[in-house]
């Protein structure tokens, strides 16, 4: 896919600026890429990157956990892009995040290569990722997707699990109500995804369960040109048809389960 203008790398120009995305801080720890030292790198387009271009990011080094720094970072890449933080578009070199987080170009490297794998990121030749640029249309496709897979197990679960289990999805459908009213796109992203994958839970069906999420997952990174797509009122309204939906299904009104859904997918975040 062809890259916007900001996200070409220029010799001498950063690929990476500061501030664009943030790691909790944690337990102080040192080196941690070290760690890792002992791996055989990567190999072919995906290994490194030159970085000789590249300034350091005068930014203090936050600490990341040595028990899951992969996980710590992959989670923190998986926000930035929610955020939009991480631009559609733009290239991202391992090692310059590596400095902003505070580790090896290792772990980074290899969140990136998973991300890869989901979609999200595509690797250029010994220069970074690139950001997949998304359009209306790829959203569409995906709503469509959605509704093959989950009106259906929808419908059959309204027409078979009690009210009282129903009842028990109702913290998580508020969780997601608190978080839209922080207008955090990341904080709803992930309070989104755990209502739907309790629901779903409920069916039986582990596969089921992972593939509907990693495509709703692809439904929240942000359009290019709209980083900032959803706005806290849309939040709020997309936050409130999980509580109608809950009403619905422990109602078994199945008309209005086949409707909610439907729209729900179609202005998902």
């Amino acid at each position: 896919m062809k890259p916007s203008a900001q996200g070409s790398a220029r010799l001498g120009t950063p690929e990476v600026r500061p501030g664009e995305v943030r790691v909790p801080a944690r337990q102080q720890a040192a080196d941690l890429g070290r760690d890792r030292e002992h791996e055989a790198p990567p190999s072919g387009a995906a290994r490194g990157e030159h970085t000789h271009c590249e300034q350091p990011i005068p930014h203090p080094r936050p600490a990341v956990q040595r028990s899951s720094v992969r996980g710590q970072i992959l989670d923190a890449l998986r926000t930035a892009l929610v955020t939009g933080e991480l631009r559609p578009g733009e290239v991202y070199s391992a090692p310059a995040l590596g400095e902003r987080f505070g580790v090896s170009a290792t772990p980074v490297r290899e969140a990136m290569q998973q991300l890869a794998l989901e979609g999200a990121v595509e690797v250029v030749l010994n220069r970074g990722f690139r950001v997949i640029e998304r359009d209306a249309r790829e959203l569409a496709e995906l709503a469509e997707v959605r509704g093959l897979i989950e009106v259906p197990v929808m419908l059959r679960l309204a027409r078979a699990v009690p009210a009282d289990r129903w009842a028990e999805l109702l913290p998580l459908a508020e969780a997601t109500v608190r978080a839209a009213s922080t207008g955090c796109r990341a904080t709803y992203a992930e309070s989104d995804r755990a209502f739907h994958r309790a629901m779903l839970a409920l069916a039986g069906n582990e596969q089921l369960v992972r593939i509907a999420d990693d495509l709703h997952r692809r439904a929240q990174w942000p359009l290019v040109g709209d980083p900032v797509r959803q706005r806290r009122a849309e939040l709020v309204a997309d936050a409130a048809e999980h509580m109608a939906l809950l009403e619905a299904l422990t109602a078994r009104d199945l008309d209005v389960v086949r409707s909610l859904v439907r729209e729900h997918f179609a202005g998902a975040p």
